[in-house]
């Protein structure tokens, strides 16, 4: 497989529990397209991350590997520039995390932002785990064994970010050394779709998400049902764009801009309803999946392909993180033989 070999590096991923949404799109899988015509893109499929909160079920993460790779292949993820890996395959990265847990205090982990909303999300309080709690030092040996230099992300993932680069400094000053390198992150412009309720999260465990796999029939009842003005009770009424999920997601995938921007200030003088809206959504979607969707489906058909594609993309990186360690060991003086 020959791979685009120009610099900067950047890494992204994604947890398999369940096939991507618009959210995931919106937040980093249009730059990943992007991406792999001018970097050395590897995109990892965080099965171990994603255990953290779904311990119990590996059968469920097991499956959604899979799901996952044909969603990254249907977007347009093209396995000659972009290498495809699944986490847990990559042995370094578990060994790199063991060290960097030296470098980070309980009460920073307790402090990141994206970790405390998420203990929160899901109620764990007093029992959140302490593979659930560590998971940002598991992110940052991600994005560090491949010295990525560039980490797709929506905006929520900011902090993951900042403290990836407080554990490079860290290691690097203590060890002396300059094997790690920080990332950037690459916020998109529109940096997080809300969910169809009008919540500013989306996921599976909230209901509330549009999946790039979705069948028509599905589209259109969801987007039916999206949270739009509640006080918007008569076409007449002046109706409000602000906190309104359909403007959010015609701003996303509607390519009629000027044509939104009218729709924007009618809406609010009144005399446009919800339904007119949501119905140009679904075709706006239709247009946008539905390329998708039939790729996605070519895919499913060749199984076999697919996993030879991650089969070759975990022995690229392999070889990759095998170099990174025994960089690593170097500076901590554990090359012994």
């Amino acid at each position: 497989m020959e791979k685009n070999l120009k610099q900067p590096v950047a890494l992204t991923g994604d947890r398999p529990t369940g096939p991507l949404h618009l959210g995931h799109y919106v937040g980093s899988l249009e730059n990943r397209v992007r991406l792999q015509e001018t970097h050395k893109q590897y995109i990892m499929i965080a099965d171990v991350q994603a255990l953290t909160d779904n311990y119990e079920h590996p059968e469920k993460v097991r499956e959604n590997v899979l799901q996952v790779t044909y969603d990254y292949l249907a977007v347009g993820i093209d396995p000659t520039k972009s290498t495809i890996f699944i986490q847990s395959m990559i042995p370094e990265i578990a060994e790199l995390t063991i060290f960097y847990l030296n470098l980070v205090t309980v009460n920073r982990l307790r402090r990141n932002p994206t970790v405390k909303a998420e203990i929160q999300q899901k109620g764990y309080e007093e029992n959140v785990t302490a593979g659930f709690l560590c998971y940002p030092v598991s992110q940052a040996a991600d994005i560090t064994f491949i010295k990525a230099q560039i980490v797709p992300v929506g905006e929520d993932q900011l902090p993951m970010i900042e403290q990836t680069n407080e554990i490079v400094r860290a290691f690097n000053r203590i060890y002396n050394t300059n094997v790690l390198v920080e990332a950037t992150a690459l916020v998109p412009p529109i940096a997080r779709l809300p969910g169809t309720d009008g919540q500013a999260k989306m996921g599976k465990s909230l209901g509330n998400a549009l999946y790039l796999s979705d069948p028509s029939d599905v589209v259109a009842k969801k987007v039916m049902g999206m949270y739009t003005d509640p006080l918007h009770l008569k076409v007449t009424d002046p109706g409000r764009i602000e906190g309104n999920t359909v403007f959010a997601y015609l701003d996303a995938f509607d390519p009629r801009r000027d044509e939104v921007a009218e729709l924007k200030e009618q809406y609010q003088r009144g005399g446009l309803g919800d339904v007119v809206l949501k119905k140009r959504l679904i075709d706006v979607l239709e247009a946008f999946l539905t390329p998708i969707r039939q790729r996605r489906a070519e895919y499913e058909k060749n199984k076999d392909y697919v996993v030879g594609v991650l089969k070759e993309g975990v022995d690229v990186t392999r070889a990759i993180a095998r170099e990174t360690m025994a960089q690593v060991k170097q500076a901590m003086k554990l090359d012994y033989f």
